[in-house]
């Protein structure tokens, strides 16, 4: 008997330690699939049912062999080394393989061959791997049952589904929070190959000793097929809700690496929890098959409570925020309690249905390893059924209340007491509740356009002065229709910045305005890459307000991920500007490594120049560093501009270019400027002149170098962005003017790193000086609608400015417009201030023009 319990203890173990790996890899290979898939979203998509798709013919496949083989432990041993073989080799064969993967997708695929390579390259590049991971718990299930000489009637086989699921829990914990942040894939793919070598040995050396017995499995009863129909349908269901749930719950989460590993944290507790707890209170039942339709209309239930928790998701999140207080570990343990809602009764029953099914199915001669099989192979067509077929056709809210129909069609025709109360449930939800949409909507405000798609939802709201902005999953926005000032900066700076561009690409559209923008000079071609098809969509809403509605034949807008297309795409540019992605959002960290830096370089005509905007207000400095320390290893010689002087949303741009050198002189800037033939022209959006063009830089190659110090290089392999990013997002401990400020005394710029030539006069350097002068100046400002107490505050600062800059033109026009708005109650202090706007400054009609129109009104 002590034998006994020692061969379970250790069986026990070698599922925790496989459930770790296995869970780990699955956390790798999500990230570096997401890499050749393009969006890690679907890239999780593509990997549980790749995984999922591997367990089902691993099963199936080996299910039989195992079952009749007197040496069920060297299969077990087996297995697991297969697993890590695969394990290393994916560690070399990784890239290749998703370069052939990527090479395959092409640059511009339909939407229906992108999904059919993602999810059928996953498969096969994981399947040696999975199938192998798909038989390891039937083996050691029939090792135990040598031991036991049991019937094999499934009460050990909860114990062990327990075990496994708890070393998945451990998996995704620590591979996604300590792990990968601090050792990258590679290592952690490489921890999970020792694990199960250590399992394979393990088993070897502690359970040998059981007699060589070949099991014979009953003849399968009535209802076989039916079983088997059950199991697989409670498998593409219980992953099918987990899918729609996270996607739903991504509209009111932060949608990082973190919020992900908490949701699959819950849902794996939960389902382990029910098999324990099947194991320990239910396993005894005499009447099984009462006790199946009992779990079924609880499932059904569970699910319906659980469903109903995401109505109130956000309000949720709200008070439990205010609550729980500051910090990262508070933010993430209210993304916890929201997957607790969504998850923790319906998976709880889960596992216990599955432990039942399981039983069940013994008792009918079907052997675990089939059961197990068709369970899985259900699961994995849910990842596609539900989340890329139906999602975007019925919405969450239909797709969602499908489930609980499903469970409930699995019951049969005569057990109508058990449907009464979940129907009615059902149909409740269905006719009494609103959408599963979550859209922050302003006072006055209302819903422009809402389009729920494959990978995000994605609406346009108005508020009541009319602006309008654009959300992705109502928690990222991307731009409103108040921006166009900004906007087309960000596209201007770079391409004036180019001598003369003929073909430019930017990577990522938001409202569509900064592409549209440059595609207001005729002579150049735009290519504009978005990943999602409804951002697409509903860019028109605010790019036919832009310049009346003029159509830009030359711009054309490419669905397709933008790190996917630079690879793919075989055009060369030669100006290529990447948006500002919020690094910290699911997937977006992949769009500022070394790695993808590089690609975009290759893509690059002769002379041709790449431009990365970054958003200051979503960054700390400790991720910023790893981004420039990134840059700079694929552009040595790169630069920094700002896109404005904003305090709360300041934007850094860096500049690499195809070749090294200087970038310009005075003279050939103007001549740039001269020559652009934007239908806008470039002042209207502050860029009048060679020393606005130039004076936009804060940094150069050697001030960057310093600054990023000897912060880590954001890799593919090591990709800390990912999770450095976050922090700032769940518990911010700096304002944006905070980060800007501490920046910019780290950033200097001498026009020997940007000229060809000397500085006449210093005026370069003098602009720069005046540009931290002003913005340090800034700091101090208190809005305010009374004109005078606003002139009061900043009259002298913008005139020290003047003094030490008159080219800088952000100190002079507030001035001028305030001069403007004073003339019409106070004419004498309107022509003083104008007076003193004219000393010492350049040549500017505007002044003139109101001081003489003050003075013939005086007259």
């Amino acid at each position: 008997m002590a034998k006994i319990k020692r061969g379970e203890g250790v069986a026990l173990a070698l599922m925790l330690a496989s459930g770790f790996a296995g869970l780990g890899y699955q956390v790798v290979w999500t990230q570096q699939a997401g890499l050749w898939l393009g969006h890690e979203s679907a890239a999780v998509l593509a990997v549980v049912a790749a995984f999922f798709g591997g367990l089902s013919l691993g099963a199936l496949g080996l299910g039989p062999r195992i079952e009749r083989s007197t040496s069920p432990l060297r299969w077990y041993a087996g297995l697991e080394l297969v697993i890590a073989c695969w394990g290393l080799a994916l560690i070399l064969l990784m890239a290749p393989a998703s370069a052939t993967m990527l090479a395959l997708t092409g640059a511009r695929p339909s939407p229906a061959w992108q999904w059919t390579v993602a999810f059928l390259g996953c498969l096969l590049l994981l399947l040696p791997a999975t199938v192998a991971m798909g038989a390891t718990l039937p083996a050691l299930e029939r090792v135990l049952a040598q031991w036991r000489r049991t019937d094999r009637s499934g009460r050990s086989i909860a114990t062990l589904y327990a075990s496994n699921t708890a070393g998945a829990v451990l998996g995704v914990l620590v591979s996604a929070f300590w792990l990968i942040p601090s050792l990258g894939l590679t290592k952690t793919a490489a921890l999970c190959v020792a694990l199960n070598l250590l399992c394979a040995g393990g088993a070897m050396l502690v359970l040998r000793g059981s007699s060589p017995e070949c099991i014979t499995v009953i003849a399968a009863g009535a209802g076989r097929r039916a079983m088997l129909s059950r199991l697989t349908l409670t498998g593409l269901l219980g992953i099918g809700y987990e899918v729609l749930v996270v996607r739903v719950l991504s509209q009111v989460t932060e949608d990082t690496v973190y919020t992900f590993a908490m949701l699959l944290t819950v849902y794996l507790i939960g389902t382990a929890t029910g098999a324990a707890a099947w194991q320990r209170w239910l396993s005894h039942k005499r009447d099984s098959h009462k006790l199946s339709h009992q779990l079924l209309a609880a499932l059904t239930l569970a699910c319906l409570l659980g469903c109903s928790s995401l109505w109130a998701a956000e309000t949720l999140r709200a008070q439990l925020l205010s609550g729980f207080g500051p910090g990262m570990a508070a933010a993430i343990g209210v993304e916890a309690a929201l997957a607790l809602a969504a998850f923790a009764l319906p998976t709880l029953v889960m596992g216990a249905l599955f432990s039942q099914l399981c039983a069940q199915a013994a008792q009918a001669g079907i052997s675990f390893g089939r059961a197990i099989g068709f369970n899985t192979l259900g699961a994995a067509f849910a990842p596609l059924l539900f989340g890329v077929l139906l999602t975007p056709l019925l919405g969450a809210k239909w797709t969602l209340l499908l489930i609980p129909l499903g469970y409930l069609a699995l019951m049969p025709l005569g057990s109508w007491r058990w449907v009464l109360l979940p129907a009615g449930a059902t149909l409740a939800l269905a006719l009494l509740t609103p959408p599963l949409a979550f859209v922050e909507l302003p006072e006055g405000g209302r819903i422009v356009s809402y389009h729920e798609g494959a990978m995000a939802a994605v609406s346009v709201v108005e508020d009541a002065e009319g602006v309008a902005r654009l959300r992705i999953n109502n928690r990222q926005q991307e731009g409103s229709s108040s921006s166009l000032w900004f906007d087309a900066r960000q596209a201007l700076l770079p391409l004036l910045l180019h001598p003369a561009p003929k073909q430019a690409l930017f990577l990522g559209l938001g409202t569509g305005m900064t592409a549209a923008s440059a595609a207001e000079d005729p002579s150049l071609r735009v290519d504009a890459v978005e990943l999602l098809p409804e951002v697409i969509q509903a860019s028109a809403h605010f790019t036919q307000s832009l310049n009346e509605g003029r159509a830009h034949p030359n711009l054309q807008l490419i669905a397709a991920d933008a790190r996917r297309y630079v690879r793919a795409a075989s055009t060369a540019y030669d100006v290529i500007i990447s948006d500002n992605f919020h690094p910290a959002r699911s997937g977006s960290g992949a769009l500022y490594t070394v790695e993808h830096f590089q690609a975009a370089r290759a893509r690059l005509a002769e002379g041709g120049l790449f431009c990365q905007w970054l958003p200051l207000h979503q960054l700390d400095l400790q991720s910023l560093r790893s981004i420039v320390r990134s840059f700079l290893i694929a552009y040595p010689g790169a630069t920094a501009i700002l896109a404005n002087n904003s305090l709360e949303t300041p934007v850094l741009g860096l500049i690499g270019r195809e070749n090294k050198g200087a970038f310009t002189s005075l003279e050939a800037a103007r001549a740039r400027l001269a020559g652009a033939a934007f239908a806008t022209p470039a002042p209207r959006f502050g860029i009048e002149d060679a020393y606005a063009l130039l004076g936009s830089f804060v940094a150069g190659p050697a001030a960057l170098d310093q600054f990023a110090g000897a912060a880590p290089a954001n890799t593919d392999d090591h990709p800390v962005v990912a999770h450095l990013a976050p922090r700032i997002t769940y518990a911010p401990d700096t304002t944006p003017r905070d980060r800007l400020l501490a920046l910019l005394p780290a950033l200097q710029i001498t026009s020997a790193e940007l000229l060809n030539e000397a500085d006449p006069e210093n005026r370069l350097s003098a602009y720069w000086a005046a540009r931290r002068r002003f913005i340090e100046a800034g700091r101090q400002v208190k809005p305010s609608a009374d004109l005078r107490a606003m002139l009061a505050q900043v009259q002298g600062p913008l005139l020290d400015v003047l003094g030490q800059s008159p080219d800088f033109r952000p100190a002079y026009d507030p001035l001028l417009r305030m001069a403007g708005a004073l003339a019409a109650t106070e004419p004498a202090a309107a022509r003083a201030l104008l007076q003193r706007l004219q000393q010492g400054q350049p040549a500017r009609p505007e002044a003139g023009k109101l001081l003489s129109l003050l003075a013939h009104e005086s007259e």
